[in-house]
């Protein structure tokens, strides 16, 4: 079995151990860069490491081993060893999706792992529903005591994973779609996103639901035959949200009434103390930070009590839940890992990983959604996971893996999806043999 046919195998598997199998991730992520490494020694190939995205990526990486170092003398790596060692293997999940582009560079594999992709997103739609309907899902989990629906899972996960893939999985079939001729096919387009969008409302996770309303944006600025659409179902999901109190009252209660009394109250809320304290812990230590997993080793001590005076935010308090194993915000944990610099650099890493995504999704709806998919994930202002941690980063580094294998320019894919089939010229670079 030759290397690519190890990583599109792998590749396949990725998505399902995403869902429930993070060992698994593990193990098919090792086997995608294991394979992708292995070919790039044999053919002495390794232009794709001089790719801008890389070396900043390359970059970064380097300034969270260096920020973890135990360095007394210096002031780094003050969380030890452990810091060290987690910060080392990143570079597995920076290798991921070079590894995916490469291994997915014909159409028939693209669609074999865009496949895969949407029957995950498809199963966390459909035990969304089943729990809506009849209170539990295929588990017997019921609703989150706050209201969200936990669809797949026994906790509220549902909605990130759900809202970064939606229009991956959503616009290639829709664009296919709305260009057959006829009435039903454009109907049932219109199907697709009216549920897409009524599944992220009644999961009831309100970031997820805001960071969809972000990508129904873009969509209807970059794909202009549904810009008309799409701005009507913006209108109608603003406009359901009020009957979502009579449909599902805990959805409602989650995204309106909470929401409400957290911005109204804010700086005491639990994000409100998460930020304040990420914030004191940038200010104390802005040039080095504090290593990987910082905010975890050293949130709890209480010469982060300080609070921000200057912004009249007094001082935070464990028990509002000031600590947490990260800060919940993507930048905010790159500043506390690695100062001021590996903000700098994280923030330049994800604007080139959207350069990269950018070119050419004005035709390509399979590639417009996973640039709308990172740029959810990427976004600056939203309550995060971890960043270097499964299940989360995978889906982020699949999207981009499949995004960064399609071609630049040339027809829309959406037809493939059906004829398996490229209309394209043979593709070239650094990614392809």
């Amino acid at each position: 079995m030759t290397a690519k046919r190890i990583a599109r195998l792998a590749a396949l598997l990725l998505p399902f151990c995403l869902l429930y199998a993070r060992a698994g991730a593990e193990l098919t992520i090792g086997l995608i860069d294991l394979a992708f490494l292995t070919h790039s020694l044999r053919s002495r190939d390794f232009a794709w490491a001089r790719r801008p995205w890389f070396v900043i990526a390359l970059l970064w990486w380097a300034a969270e081993i260096l920020a973890s170092t135990p360095i007394a003398a210096l002031g780094l790596g003050p969380a030890g060893w452990k810091s060290l060692s987690q910060a080392i293997v990143l570079i597995r999940l920076l290798l991921l999706p070079a590894g995916l582009a490469w291994a997915l560079d014909t159409p028939a594999a693209r669609t074999r792992f865009w496949l895969a992709i949407a029957i995950a997103e498809g199963w966390i739609l459909l035990q969304c529903w089943q729990q809506a309907i009849i209170g539990v899902n295929i588990f017997g989990d019921h609703r989150w005591p706050d209201g969200a629906l936990t669809g797949p899972f026994w906790a509220p996960r549902a909605g990130p994973p759900y809202t970064h893939l939606l229009f991956l999985v959503a616009l290639p079939i829709i664009a296919a779609l709305i260009a057959r001729r006829g009435i039903a096919p454009k109907c049932a387009a219109a199907g697709i996103g009216i549920i897409g969008f009524a599944t992220a409302l009644i999961i009831g996770q309100r970031m997820p639901f805001l960071l969809a309303g972000l990508g129904l944006a873009v969509t209807a600025l970059a794909f202009r035959p549904v810009r008309l659409p799409a701005i009507a179902l913006g209108i109608l999901v603003l406009l359901a949200i009020p009957a979502l109190k009579l449909v599902s009252p805990p959805s409602f209660d989650k995204l309106v009434l909470e929401t409400t009394h957290q911005v109204q109250h804010f700086a005491l809320s639990p994000y409100g103390e998460l930020y304040t304290r990420a914030t004191v812990m940038i200010e104390r230590s802005p040039w080095h930070g504090y290593g990987f997993n910082g905010f975890l080793y050293f949130c709890p001590q209480s010469r982060f009590d300080a609070g921000l005076p200057a912004l009249g935010i007094g001082p935070t308090d464990l028990a509002r839940g000031a600590c947490n194993i990260h800060p919940h915000n993507f930048y905010l944990q790159a500043a506390i890992e690695a100062g001021i610099g590996g903000l700098l650099l994280f923030a330049a890493l994800n604007l080139a990983w959207l350069i990269e995504l950018g070119r050419g999704i004005l035709r390509q709806p399979m590639k417009l959604g996973a640039f709308i998919g990172v740029l959810t994930y990427a976004w600056p202002l939203a309550s995060t996971d971890n960043f270097a941690v499964l299940p989360m980063a995978g889906w982020l580094f699949v999207m981009l893996g499949l995004g960064l294998a399609l071609p630049q320019s040339g027809p829309a894919e959406p037809e493939r999806l059906y004829t398996g089939q490229s209309r394209q010229p043979a593709m070239t670079g650094s990614y392809h043999d």
